[in-house]
């Protein structure tokens, strides 16, 4: 019998306390062992059991949850679900919060929240599972009910023809998700400003993609931004999906551009790696670089095996530099993989065979 996952929930709201508590003890593999209105009755119960997963709000009296976030990666790890209502101005501080070690955010509204997370209970049991696996050395199966779990084809059909108009231009399609932003980070930081045009899907909430990519900008030799529709993919730039919509890479004629899409969730994603995978073995074939990096369950998979098919070359980030070798490791299982390099390395490898 495994054992149940242990939750601590941190929040000042008893609502909230009491609404997350009663949404995860619906799940028989996810137990509850307490709740704490400030991190410092959390450290105090965390001195007694320590939990597998801790949700935790940022906005708190006495201390604030990203420097409780800090204290706790820097003095004891444990996996951290952030779990806030915080608006599009308060972006900066959920990059933060991946920066200092949070495995996955919930955005909460500002009103009917209690509505909204109940109506969410089956997502958010399944982020507090795979929060558990992170940095975890045992090997657990949990069993769930979940919805269905779809593939890229309700975005985009899986092409039977590869014919397109003759070019040379390379594209890179990367994927990433839990710990990918500081991975997007060192990834970007190395690529020189004539780079090949790149495009990215990073899971992250919706309002949060764009200051992530501006802050990139700030960084990075070449440019970065939140995807537009119609934007055209030039070397020296990189466009990143914006949350909560699927990015797509096509073509006209010689001209490579991305389409903004809605859609259901794929790979319980959305955007979805598989997605932008898909388009990209369709419309750029041998042209395309697919980059698989750290982040939990499998998406971008399937469609980095369709990249290899359609000629493209297909590199993954290796176990010992990723946050979670979850997405390069399906990848790799599945036989999708040319190339596995730590983290430090991608950037030379594509400048060195692909520029």
């Amino acid at each position: 019998m495994n054992r149940k996952i242990r939750v601590l929930i941190v929040d000042d709201s008893a609502v909230v306390r009491q609404t997350i508590s009663d949404l995860l003890s619906t799940d028989p593999d996810i137990e509850v062992i307490g709740t704490a209105s400030d991190p410092f009755i959390a450290a105090e119960k965390i001195e007694l059991e320590i939990p597998d997963v801790i949700t935790l709000d940022v906005e708190m009296p006495k201390m604030d949850g990203l420097t409780f976030l800090q204290k706790i990666m820097t003095q004891n790890p444990i996996p951290v679900v952030i779990c806030s209502s915080l608006t599009t101005q308060g972006s900066e501080t959920v990059i933060k919060a991946f920066e200092y070690g949070a495995v996955e955010i919930i955005t909460k509204p500002k009103l009917g929240t209690k509505q909204f997370l109940e109506e969410s209970t089956i997502h958010i049991c399944d982020i507090i599972k795979a929060a558990s696996l992170v940095n975890v050395k045992r090997k657990s199966v949990w069993q769930t009910v979940v919805q269905p779990k779809l593939s890229a084809d309700v975005v985009l059909a899986k092409s039977k023809n590869n014919s397109m108009v003759e070019t040379t231009e390379k594209i890179i399609v990367v994927g990433a998700s839990t710990g990918g932003t500081e991975a997007l980070r060192v990834f970007l930081e190395s690529l020189p400003s004539d780079s090949p045009g790149i495009v990215i899907v990073q899971h992250m909430p919706e309002n949060f993609t764009r200051a992530f990519a501006k802050r990139l900008d700030g960084l990075c030799k070449i440019s970065v931004k939140e995807a537009e529709d119609g934007d055209t993919v030039i070397r020296g730039r990189a466009l990143i999906a914006p949350g909560n919509h699927h990015l797509l890479v096509k073509r006209s004629g010689a001209r490579y551009y991305v389409e903004i899409k809605e859609g259901p969730l794929v790979s319980r994603h959305r955007p979805s790696v598989d997605v932008l995978f898909r388009s990209a073995a369709r419309y750029a074939g041998k042209n395309a670089v697919g980059v698989i990096m750290t982040g939990m369950g499998d998406d971008g998979a399937k469609g980095m095996l369709e990249l290899m098919e359609a000629g493209a070359h297909t590199i993954a980030q290796d176990e010992k530099s990723c946050v979670v070798f979850g997405m390069p490791n399906e990848a790799i299982k599945l036989g999708a993989v040319e190339s596995v390099l730590s983290l430090s390395k991608i950037a030379d490898h594509i400048i060195i065979h692909y520029n």
